[in-house]
């Protein structure tokens, strides 16, 4: 199985000013969605979701990007240095054990009929 993942940063807190920069990103809300290459009996593509936020923290090193000018790809960066590679790989991978029970269920829940 193969599981595809966008990560969604495009929600965002930001400080109205500090120091001389305005609207400066601070916190990250994320969503991450899995899609499965396999499909449910409907024919949808099975898949999950994984929401959280991150601080990002400025960095004086960097050169500012003006909020306007700020994309979805540039802040997924921010939030997937922030959080860590070990981090990233956990939340993906918890997505994709998620969707595996979802295609082979380990549990199931049944009513008993009177």
């Amino acid at each position: 199985m193969t599981v595809t993942y966008e990560w969604n940063c495009k929600t965002v807190d930001v400080h109205p000013t500090e120091g001389s920069e305005t609207d400066v990103v601070y916190n990250v809300h994320w969503v991450v969605t899995g899609v499965s290459d396999e499909l449910d009996p409907d024919g949808n593509a099975y898949r999950s979701i994984s929401i959280g936020t991150q601080t990002v923290p400025l960095n004086p090193e960097s050169e500012f990007i003006p909020f306007e000018d700020l994309t979805n790809e540039i802040v997924v960066g921010w939030t997937k240095e922030a959080i860590g590679e070990e981090q990233v790989e956990a939340i993906e991978s918890g997505i994709k054990e998620f969707i595996n029970q979802e295609i082979n269920p380990t549990s199931v829940t049944m009513t008993i009929a009177d």
